[in-house]
């Protein structure tokens, strides 16, 4: 009873804060662009076919009330601080844009013909300041609060994704933002996850914050569209597709979806091809010029680490019939010269990505097992795309298995041989967890 009182003041005493200094960076804020003798508004020129939609206003003013709630809601101490300064950093941020680069709503709002929704607009007339625009604090806190909701159980938070997608639409087709508030403020709350990650030391998360990163990148190539289509060409439309590509690869990060390209057998269907042909194409760039490792490199006597090897590197490696190839790689087909004449196995990983322990001790035991068996004129090749982190952690785990090295020795080994390996301190952690 004790610990629950103390966490239930503990949480009161974080919700006041954070509404403190909300209400106090809002207030001082309105009042002072109230005092400016102009101040400007920023509208895209299509944003005059929004249509007001009176009853939105509903899941608008829901979002005070999921303001406070959500701090009763986070499940461990750790979630709750995170939010708390997500909140607070949100809160400020956007607090010294208003101060900065005040903006005011333009459009103006129709009456309805319900009385009700009359009546929360006459009060929304009082609470709410026509300026505090870019960027739309409902917006951001609608991020942070889905950062919490998102751990519902499956109904509830399906049910609080669609909620909180109308409160986000709401702010548009009640008149009270415009467009560049909404994508602004979907840019500061993604920031604050970068800033403010959950669980921050813990590998198995380590997706999640990838995603963020894609997300922001989303967001910022939106804003950026927008930009482009108001100011130059309408051409600016087109920058929406690389966008949308992030945000699906942020997905995928979030599942762990290592086959969202390639199949079992190495190739990339051709809708996937048009999908994704941004991600696609700078992926082969950095193949193309920045990799390193392009002739394999041989850790023991027939076993080779690489980057994904062209036909000419192929044809020099001299792989043949009894040469097994584990392809890691999750964003480039494979050469088709190494699916025709090799026993090519396909077991992508995501890039700098979590890893499925299960899978990976599959992956080393298979490889493993194999090498043992190998024909005389056998030989194993492991390879990414890029031939630095990939490869090189499960040629660690294969050679310490084969030898029956310690981590440390294995990780020598590889240092000494494979001079352009890059070993992060996460997957050093994770290495260490790994029993095979």
């Amino acid at each position: 009873m004790d610990e629950t009182r103390i966490a239930i003041r503990t949480r009161i005493k974080l919700a006041v804060l954070c509404a403190t200094v909300f209400s106090v960076f809002y207030n001082v804020n309105a009042w002072y662009a109230s005092t400016l003798d102009y101040v400007p508004s920023f509208i895209f020129s299509f944003e005059k076919y929004m249509p007001f939609m009176a009853w939105t206003v509903v899941p608008y003013m829901t979002s005070g009330a999921l303001f406070v709630a959500v701090f009763f809601l986070c499940n461990t101490m750790q979630e709750l601080r995170t939010l708390t300064k997500r909140v607070l950093l949100v809160s400020v941020v956007a607090g010294l844009f208003f101060l900065i680069f005040p903006l005011k709503f333009s459009f103006i709002k129709p009456d309805s013909t319900n009385t009700l929704f009359n009546f929360i607009f006459q009060f929304i007339e009082i609470v709410d300041s026509p300026f505090n625009e870019a960027p739309s604090l409902h917006i951001a806190f609608a991020f942070v609060f889905w950062s919490v909701f998102r751990n519902f159980t499956p109904t509830w938070r399906h049910v609080s994704a669609v909620w909180l997608v109308l409160l986000g639409i709401s702010t548009l087709s009640t008149y009270q933002h415009h467009l560049l508030d909404v994508v602004t403020g979907a840019i500061l709350g993604q920031l604050s996850f970068i800033i403010f990650p959950a669980q921050r030391n813990n590998f198995q998360v380590r997706n999640f914050h990838l995603a963020n990163y894609y997300f922001l990148g989303g967001w910022l190539i939106v804003l950026l569209s927008l930009l482009v289509f108001e100011f130059y060409h309408a051409s600016g439309f087109i920058l929406l597709w690389p966008a949308l590509v992030l945000f699906l690869v942020g997905y995928t990060y979030q599942k762990n979806n290592v086959h969202f390209l390639k199949n079992n057998l190495g190739t990339i269907p051709w809708y996937k091809k048009i999908v994704y042909f941004p991600y696609i194409g700078l992926y082969w760039l950095f193949w193309k010029f920045l990799r390193k490792n392009k002739k394999p490199i041989m850790l023991i006597p027939n076993l080779y680490i690489s980057s994904r090897l062209d036909h000419s590197e192929f044809q020099n490696f001299k792989g043949n019939r009894n040469t097994l190839v584990y392809d890691l790689s999750a964003e480039l087909e494979e050469n088709k010269a190494i699916i025709q004449n090799c026993q090519y196995h396909a077991v992508p990983l995501l890039d700098i990505g979590a890893f499925d322990t299960i899978e990976i001790k599959r992956i080393v035991l298979e490889i493993t097992t194999h090498y043992k068996e190998l024909p005389k004129d056998g030989k194993i090749l492991i390879h990414c795309t890029m031939g630095f982190t990939r490869s090189t952690f499960i040629g660690i785990l294969v050679i310490k298995n084969i030898l029956s090295l310690p981590l440390e020795e294995a990780l020598l080994k590889i240092k000494t041989t494979h001079k352009d390996a890059v070993i992060h301190g996460y997957l050093q952690d994770f290495l260490k967890t790994i029993n095979i």
